[in-house]
């Protein structure tokens, strides 16, 4: 496998690692207001995310870099080709992380019902955003010669990429639930439990829809129809668990589920990286591709530093794995606070 297969292969698992880990986040945040019917119950469901959501962002920044290093000529198409899809996504990801940090201090109700608002719409636009701009590397983009977008911003508005935004929002709210039923307790649980329910048969069904439209419309090879069929096993058994099996089989259906969805499309899309209406301005992986010299910096760069980082955050979700205290909702279990006393941590953060 040459170095552009690489880090075509990187980006791919990195965009799937960013919706599997800030799928859950988004998914709180849009559904907190709904299994907390009061202050207390929403800090505690907010509570949830809080060691972790910021952590999980991170991860929309190094596919993005990876994409701007490794692939100039593709960076340039997609990102300035949908500037109105990436600036609603950049603004939603802002507005989330100012309420999250925000909403805690606010004084009053009509502020803290603000905030609340605030972070529930931020939360649904953002991968909705997102899942609108990956989509639309694989529906078919009007480019011209010089790979620039041609027939104004709403040539970016796809019926396949909505299908795909639609998708991955519904699967995000979905895996919030879920994770919801893992880290609470109490009355915000059995919410959480029952949304879990309701949430994962639209989802299976979108995934589904996904998958026929893809199969039908875009013709994919072998591999790629069954890269499509894997998310539609996974969101079925969701489903299916989702009545009674464990709370974590099922968050690892519903994380199989919509990483496999945006595994799916990179699957599709290679050897091209954006995929054009005139097949004669595709973009393609080898086209886009940085310097050999380049890639060999990067490939070394990110071999040293990857592991680390991927060590440090596993770290994290094991030292905070405890649920939190649906009696105690602005911090941790005790549990999860005597076992970071006793390492000599801070508790977690109730963002």
């Amino acid at each position: 496998m040459d170095l552009p297969t690489v880090w075509f292969v990187l980006i791919a698992v990195l965009w799937t690692g960013f919706f599997v880990l800030e799928g859950f986040d988004f998914g709180v945040g849009a559904l907190h207001a709904v299994v907390g019917r009061t202050d207390a119950e929403r800090r505690s469901a907010l509570s949830a995310i809080g060691p972790w959501w910021d952590g999980n962002e991170v991860w929309l920044v190094v596919p993005v870099a990876g994409t701007f290093a490794a692939f100039p000529p593709w960076y340039g198409a997609w990102l300035s080709g949908q500037y109105l899809v990436f600036w609603g996504g950049l603004a939603a990801l802002i507005v989330r992380g100012v309420a999250l940090e925000f909403g805690r201090h606010a004084d009053g109700a009509a502020a803290r019902r603000v905030w609340t608002v605030l972070l529930s719409v931020a939360s649904l636009l953002a991968p909705a955003f997102l899942g609108l701009a990956l989509g639309d590397l694989v529906a078919g983009l009007p480019l011209d010669g010089a790979g620039d977008l041609v027939g104004g911003a709403g040539a970016a508005f796809t019926p396949y990429g909505l299908l795909v935004a639609a998708t991955l929002t519904m699967l995000c709210l979905a895996h919030g639930a879920t994770f919801l039923t893992l880290r609470t307790t109490g009355t915000v649980e059995g919410r959480a439990s029952t949304l879990r329910r309701r949430l994962l048969l639209p989802a299976t069904t979108l995934v589904v829809l996904l998958a026929v439209v893809t199969v039908v419309a875009h013709r994919p090879g072998a591999v790629a129809t069954v890269a499509v069929l894997v998310p539609v096993a996974a969101a079925v058994v969701a489903t299916l668990w989702s009545g009674g099996a464990s709370a974590g089989r099922t968050f690892a259906a519903s994380a199989v589920a919509i990483g496999g969805t945006v595994a799916a499309i990179f699957v599709g899309l290679f050897p091209n990286v954006l995929v054009s209406t005139d097949p004669a301005t595709t973009l393609t992986v080898a086209g886009t591709a940085a310097s050999p010299y380049a890639l060999q910096v990067m490939s070394i760069t990110t071999a040293v530093l990857l592991p680390i980082v991927l060590a440090y955050q596993a770290w994290g979700f094991w030292v905070f794995r405890a649920r939190v205290s649906g009696s105690s909702p602005d911090g941790p279990s005790t549990k999860a606070s005597a076992a970071a006393d006793s390492a000599g941590r801070p508790s977690p953060d109730p963002r």
